[in-house]
């Protein structure tokens, strides 16, 4: 993803808070259980001092004119309800973060796909892949552990501070002075000091994902040239910085308990001298005293907890980050939404495409791979497209595709801008071959089904004995039904290529976009593909791109880039 200034984690997480609106109604409810769990549990220790300043005569009535025998009911009351909310709280918390994980997880789905293939080609595979799982997955500490108990604190300390300060003004102030500071001073200056490192702990962990997954990959050319010892170092390396990063992060948060500790027991002291001094000065009852006092020391629980979100907060915001910076990115080329009334996937609708005074370079780059190009390609016709590597041949088959635009020039596909014509009807009206085919852990069959959703077997096996790859099917123990491994490990290069042609014939648009297809055949099997080529592509319109001369024989013309043979 391109690299952007780093927000301020409060508009990341209103940003993330957005994504909450369609389960609110469930978020307000456990907002709401939260905060009188909370308020059950510290009336515990206010309850249970009522009692004992009864028993020791240091009040003549209890709440209400309530009993002993009643005021244990309560007691018992509050104890069992704090459970029961508690476990309701965390429940409605956890519904909320998992329903939106697989909301988020189907937005950044439909970013991809959207971004495709443009702004993914040749970016860090495993960086993205630590996105989709890891980053989303630490988003539930957001949606189950801040925002509600953020709510929570807010209102269950605002209600203890009055509560305190009904004894006492003072103690009151006191009170709210000591939950702003440790609810909100501490983890902010906790954040500050350590959301970049946790940003860089997510970033590292993306690169280190990908070296692995880059390693495996290469594992056997790792072998063969005796590289093994020299990538170990570097994960070892990698992995000790990342070891390094977690150290300090892992020391920030003793530091941060340290000092909310710290905080709490000088502000229980405090109000506990500042109450005894209000009652020495007679400003302040005995009762009064022990109970302002009580109340504070057990209502530390909402903003203790808010502070012990900053430990995993940074994080936390570094993923929300990397996550609304993927859904945020926007495509290099905009998708054409679809019209109905028009079709372009029926071979009598298309009618020749044409490039004219084409400019392009990738993402602006300096280097020019098209200048002032022009084609032709005729309805019907074969055209070959031959040239030295580098030169465009490929370039032009993506920009015919409209996986990028052009800097300059005009491209149309039967008479119409393809910046124009509906996504969804440009792919229908064209099957692309890529160099590199690239297979699904999946069977054969489904492999080749890719291409037309819903096909039937005869169609699949029609496709497969266009592409020269039927009798080798057959040959193996399961037929189709033969799986083909991680990305197609079980099969050979060539194998690989011919399915890719399989999915194409099954595709069956119109115009047929080959891109090197035989790169990876024997002579024999070329020689097979070519001959298919000229028998099942009657009708259609081909354009075909490939070093070999020996493969574009069958070309009605061959253009060398800039001249006509």
């Amino acid at each position: 993803m391109q690299e952007k200034k780093r927000r301020r984690g409060l508009s990341i997480m209103l940003e993330l808070v957005v994504l909450v609106k369609p389960l609110l109604h469930i978020m307000l409810l456990a907002v709401l259980l939260g905060t009188i769990g909370y308020l059950c549990a510290i009336s515990l220790t206010i309850i249970g001092t009522e009692l004992l300043l009864y028993g020791a005569g240091a009040v003549t009535s209890l709440w209400f004119g309530m009993t002993v025998r009643k005021m244990f009911v309560l007691l018992l009351a509050a104890a069992v309800a704090r459970g029961i909310l508690h476990y309701a709280e965390q429940y409605c918390n956890h519904l909320i973060a998992f329903k939106l994980l697989e909301i988020i997880r189907h937005k950044v789905f439909t970013a991809l796909r959207r971004l495709c293939p443009a702004k993914l080609e040749g970016k860090d595979r495993g960086n993205l892949i630590s996105i989709i799982t890891a980053d989303i997955e630490l988003l539930e500490v957001f949606y189950a552990h801040t925002i509600s108990p953020i709510v929570i604190a807010i209102l269950t300390n605002g209600l203890m501070t009055v509560f305190i300060a009904h004894f006492h003004p003072l103690s009151g102030l006191v009170a709210f002075a000591a939950y702003l500071i440790v609810g909100l001073a501490i983890p902010l200056y906790n954040g500050k000091k350590t959301c970049d490192k946790g940003m860089e702990f997510r970033t590292e962990m993306g690169e280190l994902n990908s070296f692995v997954l880059d390693s495996l990959r290469g594992m056997d050319e790792i072998l063969q040239y005796g590289q093994g010892e020299n990538r170990k170092k570097q994960m070892n390396e990698r992995a000790r910085h990342l070891s390094f990063l977690q150290q300090q992060l892992s020391r920030r948060e003793g530091e941060q308990r340290s000092f909310t500790n710290l905080a709490v027991w000088l502000a229980s002291f405090g109000m506990l001298f500042l109450n005894m001094h209000l009652y020495q000065s007679g400003e302040m009852g005995f009762a009064d005293m022990v109970l302002a006092t009580i109340a504070m020391m057990g209502s530390f629980g909402p903003v203790i907890a808010l502070s012990s979100l900053s430990n995993n907060l940074n994080q936390t915001l570094a993923s929300g980050e990397r996550v609304l910076t993927l859904l945020k990115e926007q495509p290099q080329v905009a998708e054409v939404l679809p019209e109905p009334e028009r079709n372009l996937n029926g071979s009598r609708h298309f009618t020749g495409a044409k490039m004219a005074h084409v400019d392009f370079s990738y993402d602006n780059r300096e280097e020019q791979i098209l200048s002032d190009y022009e084609i032709q390609i005729e309805p019907g016709q074969i055209t070959g497209l031959h040239g030295a590597s580098g030169s465009g041949k490929s370039t032009v088959l993506k920009l015919l595709m409209r996986f990028w635009d052009p800097q300059r020039g005009e491209i149309t596909l039967s008479d119409r801008r393809i910046s124009e014509i509906p996504t969804c009807q440009l792919r229908g009206a064209e099957s692309y071959v890529t160099q590199e085919t690239h297979l699904f852990h999946d069977t054969i069959a489904h492999n080749i089904a890719i291409g037309k959703p819903g096909a039937s077997g005869e169609e699949i096996m029609e496709a497969a004995k266009k592409a020269a790859i039927h009798e080798f099917i057959l040959s193996l123990p399961e037929g189709y039904d033969t799986p083909v491994g991680e990305l197609g490990d079980t099969l050979s290069g060539g194998e690989r290529q011919r399915i890719g042609i399989a999915r194409a014939f099954l595709h069956d648009a119109p115009l047929l976009l080959l891109d090197e297809p035989t790169s990876n055949l024997d002579a024999l099997n070329e020689a097979m593909i070519v001959k298919t080529f000229k028998e099942s592509c009657h009708g259609k319109t081909v354009v075909l791109v490939s070093h070999r001369l020996s493969t574009l024989r069958i070309a009605d013309r061959i253009f060398e880039m800039d001249r006509v043979r």
